[in-house]
């Protein structure tokens, strides 16, 4: 199964670190659990003067990346606040289905389109506060981590 991230906005300094550290060790627990390479798939954010266009262009850029049977994830703030536990669940029932892909969208700062929000089978929070987009990658990328752990029955993840 592909893990896809598909994230408006371009990482820099100490949070591209920290999410190249979660995205390594991903991809290396990932492997033993027929997990193919997690990808993340950076978007520039469109330059249109209106929010609506911006939210548009943005949403559409980020559907072209969506493979043929994939389920899409959408990160919200208004998703649902899943513990690891049921994040790793959600990962291994759609293993188990056979769904080729998994692509997991943030959005840039105006959100996403509806057309897109749609397109969701899971929408994702990490709790009510409003993260910077930034740091929701980073949170996604550890929290796959974890989901690996949390599958081979590594130690990592403590309940």
């Amino acid at each position: 199964m592909r893990i896809i991230i598909a994230a408006i906005g371009r990482l820099k300094g100490p949070e591209s670190e920290l999410a190249e550290r979660y995205l390594k060790r991903a991809n290396q627990a990932g492997r033993a659990l027929g997990w193919k390479a997690v990808e993340v798939i950076e978007i520039r954010e469109s330059r249109a003067d209106e929010v609506m266009k911006r939210m548009l262009e943005e949403s559409i850029a980020l559907a072209n990346v969506i493979p043929q049977g994939a389920a899409v994830a959408l990160l919200d703030e208004k998703g649902d606040a899943l513990g690891s536990e049921a994040f790793a669940t959600e990962l291994a029932t759609w293993r188990g289905n056979n769904v080729p892909a998994v692509v997991f969208m943030i959005g840039g700062a105006d959100g996403l389109a509806a057309s897109l929000r749609d397109k969701a089978s899971l929408r994702l929070s990490f709790g009510k506060a409003t993260w910077p987009h930034q740091m929701v990658r980073v949170m996604l990328l550890e929290q796959l981590y974890r989901a690996t752990t949390i599958l081979s029955g590594h130690p990592y993840h403590r309940a």
